[in-house]
């Protein structure tokens, strides 16, 4: 009798994944490792699928005759749709039924059987058809509240596991310290303790223990890797002129944190450059510090079309450090890129440069160990497929919905109420005009999909009211023509148009009792700038248009103006600030925007948003974040050196009083850590949320140190009258910088210890620590 043959280690789910790691690589040939550091995302179009983007084996068998495989597959969830509109591709059913024609092809048709791994774009959500759509980064941000971050990611790693992604494409842990730059929407804001915080939570959503058993998580991917968020001029991909030490104390550890305190697999690196590296071809960035230093076992991948541009991309930009799509491909890996998105493209010319001797073997291995690693660990080699039922069951379910409009309530921020304009009573009110060009319009932001509910602030105000009040609607001005975050041209509104709407605006304005004015920005005015024909970046943070003559024009009725400012970066709304009585500040909501705007409104919930970013004066005021050097904000000539609003600024229509702020232990040593407690009362006559932000400024050190900077918060909920003690942590970490030696350390000394609920000086209490040897 004929003994069946042994089973390959690799394929044996019994062993480690490291045991089939070793084993596999032994296996592979040369250019099935080079197939592994590929990827397909439009071209899947030309190799897998027909014209309906439905997979077409006889295509693909083509495509793929020598069986070599392919590493990943990018963004499935678009198939089937125009490029400029790959919201339309498949729905949840659609795309599970994809994935898995695509596993079964690579599985059953390369020679060794190895799985794909196809990765999502998941910024607010999976952007595919159906998939909640949630608050923007920026959004969030103004929660304050990390355990609604997990619950969100954790949501969407759901959704997105279902469909058979494997790899989300987020969370953005960049710090923005420059509103110019398009990109800041995508940013949990300015401070690298919050972000780093709302970083962790994301990515704990996102890949929960990581064991990947429920196939219910997907891979995280912290990007961008590194300093994206402070280029120069505020343009995209710009060169980033920072020291060493501020890199690290500001944009690297956001990057640290999310991967030693959260485990982060997957970064992405940065289209910038650092010290006249980029950081596709930076061997300290990806080596020295992210594997060397931090032990990181994961993998790397190259932002889109990155690795060409180390050499020249002509309908965008290049930097000249390679000399053609060869060289770049040999300093992507000698940096330690495990794999190109999204096209193959520079790694075609992988094979050529180890037979060339150009490369090594051995460093391929190298970087595509851990990608293998991660499929076994997943469960792919074993059961690479999803059901469609259960992905049409859980994409956009009901509970999805109630969390995004929990979020995006959350989210909302309470700027001014003068006279407590707001909330306001229906009983009080017959007649309300909606009014302005974001009232009636979709309000996602960019790396959107198409939920299976948009909600916009007029529908949201009209399921409201029902019939307890009439509605008017006017849109006032437009802000550009179109609008859409895929629309390449921007197109300025025609002023004599603009002025015309902003006439028939103040007729039906007169006929109501207040007015709910929906402005801001649009898709189109803040976003990635991704070529020369796409733009996203400022020079000004102005409302664009007309828009300051609508709200003159609202408020010239002498009725009360409720302004909702909807955008993608802090907006210099110097004039509005100053006229209108009630503002609130929603970035961008998600599909329940309208419906949280109703809520808010109307008092059915307290606005508790705290802002993530600075509100300058004006763009000649930047730099405006708050946690500048001691000689940073001396003043100007005929201006006003503070910000328009401050980080950490929110009202509620409650109030809350903060006493008694004091420290568990006044005298530490330096190894050691203790406590800032707080006692805060609710004040006012409604229930409502507080975040209490603790603040450290190292009075006297050996290099310069910020005048104040975010080092712990706790968001608490309290009803009138009540009174809650809080405790926050003042750690060695708290208390540690680079000093003149680039040690980290912490220096004794005296340390003003802040508690308030903002960063401005206005709102904190101050107590000393004195910390000794």
């Amino acid at each position: 009798m004929k003994k069946s043959p042994a089973i390959p280690v690799y394929k044996n789910p019994a062993l480690s994944a490291d045991q089939r790691v070793k084993d596999l690589l032994k296996r592979m040939t040369l250019e099935e490792k080079a197939a592994q550091m590929m990827c397909l995302w439009q071209e899947k179009n030309s190799k897998l699928l027909d014209s309906k983007g439905n997979f077409d084996f006889t295509k693909a068998k083509a495509s793929f005759k020598a069986g070599h495989g392919i590493g990943q597959i990018g963004r499935p969830s678009d198939a089937g749709s125009p490029p400029t509109e790959p919201w339309k591709g498949k729905n949840a059913r659609g795309m599970a039924e994809l994935t898995n024609a695509i596993q079964k092809f690579f599985i059953e048709n390369s020679r060794l059987g190895i799985p794909v791994f196809c990765h999502e774009e998941c910024l607010h959500g999976h952007a595919a058809h159906d998939g909640t759509s949630f608050p923007q980064p920026i959004a969030l941000g103004a929660t304050f509240n990390p355990e609604l971050i997990e619950r969100l990611f954790t949501m969407t790693a759901a959704e997105t596991r279902a469909r058979g992604g494997h790899q989300a494409l987020t969370p953005v842990v960049d710090v923005a310290r420059d509103p110019r730059w398009g990109r800041v929407e995508e940013t949990y804001g300015e401070d690298p303790y919050l972000v780093s915080r709302l970083g962790i939570a994301a990515v704990q959503g996102f890949q929960g223990d990581v064991r990947f058993k429920n196939k219910n998580r997907v891979i995280a991917t912290l990007k961008h890797f590194a300093a994206h968020g402070q280029p120069e001029s505020g343009m995209n991909c710009a060169p980033v002129n920072v020291s060493e030490r501020l890199l690290r104390e500001t944009f690297l550890f956001t990057f640290k944190e999310a991967i030693q305190k959260a485990g982060a697999i997957s970064v992405m690196a940065s289209y910038n450059e650092i010290d006249g590296v980029p950081s596709h071809a930076s061997e300290w960035l990806l080596r020295d510090v992210l594997r060397k230093e931090w032990k990181f076992k994961g993998f790397v991948v190259s932002d889109y079309y990155s690795i060409w541009e180390l050499n020249y991309r002509p309908d965008t930009h290049g930097h000249f450090v390679a000399r053609d799509k060869s060289h770049a491909c040999e300093l992507s890996v000698k940096a330690g890129v495990n794999i190109e998105f999204p096209e193959p493209d520079c790694y075609l010319h992988l094979v050529e440069l180890v037979r060339k001797k150009v490369l090594k073997e051995s460093q391929l291995d190298e970087l595509i160990a851990p990608m293998l690693f991660w499929k076994f660990q997943m469960g792919l080699f074993e059961d690479p497929y999803v059901d469609p039922k259960e992905a049409e069951k859980i994409v956009g379910s009901d509970a999805h919905r109630k969390l995004a409009r929990q979020a995006a309530r959350e989210s909302i921020t309470l700027l001014k109420n003068e006279n407590n304009v707001v909330p306001l009573d229906l009983k009080k009110i017959k007649t309300i005009a909606v009014i302005g060009p974001n009232a009636n319009r979709s309000l996602l932001g960019g790396y959107s999909g198409a939920p299976k509910y948009d909600v916009t602030v007029l529908d949201g105000i009209k399921a409201k009211v029902g019939n307890r009040a009439k509605v008017l609607y006017s849109e006032g001005c437009k802000i550009t023509i179109g609008g859409s975050w895929q629309q390449d041209e921007v197109v300025a509104s025609n002023p004599d148009e603009d002025r015309k709407q902003i006439a028939e605006a103040v007729k039906v304005a007169n006929q109501a009792d207040v007015i709910v004015l929906a402005i801001g920005g649009n898709e189109q005015t803040s976003r990635e700038s991704w070529n020369l024909k796409h733009m996203g970046d400022r020079t000004s943070l102005d409302l664009i248009g007309r828009q300051n003559e609508l709200v003159q024009a609202m408020l010239d009725t002498g009725k009360p103006v409720i302004v909702f400012l909807f955008n993608g970066r802090p907006l210099s709304i110097v004039d509005v600030a100053k006229n209108v009585p009630a503002i609130f500040e929603c970035w961008y909501l998600g599909q329940e925007c309208g419906h949280a705007v109703a809520d808010v409104l109307f008092g059915d919930f307290n606005p508790g948003g705290k802002l993530p970013i600075t509100f300058p004066r004006s763009a000649g005021h930047l730099p405006a974040f708050y946690n500048y050097k001691p000689s940073a904000r001396r003043g100007y000539l005929f201006d006003d050196v503070s910000p328009l609003f401050a980080f950490g600024f929110g009202l509620s229509y409650t109030t809350f009083a903060l006493k008694n702020v004091r420290l568990k232990k006044k005298k530490i040593r330096t190894k050691d850590s203790t406590q800032a407690l707080v006692d805060v009362t609710n004040t006012g006559s409604r229930s409502g949320t507080e975040t209490v932000q603790l603040y450290i400024r190292d009075l006297v050190s050996s290099v310069t140190r910020p005048i104040k900077e975010l080092k712990g918060f706790q968001k608490i909920e309290l009803q009138p009258g009540e009174t809650k003690t809080v405790a926050m942590d003042i750690t060695p970490e708290s208390l540690a910088f680079y000093d003149v030696h680039m040690k980290y350390v912490v220096e004794p000394g005296d340390f003003e210890i802040m508690v308030g609920n903002s960063s401005r000086d206005s709102d904190l209490q101050k107590v000393v620590l004195t910390v000794t040897n």
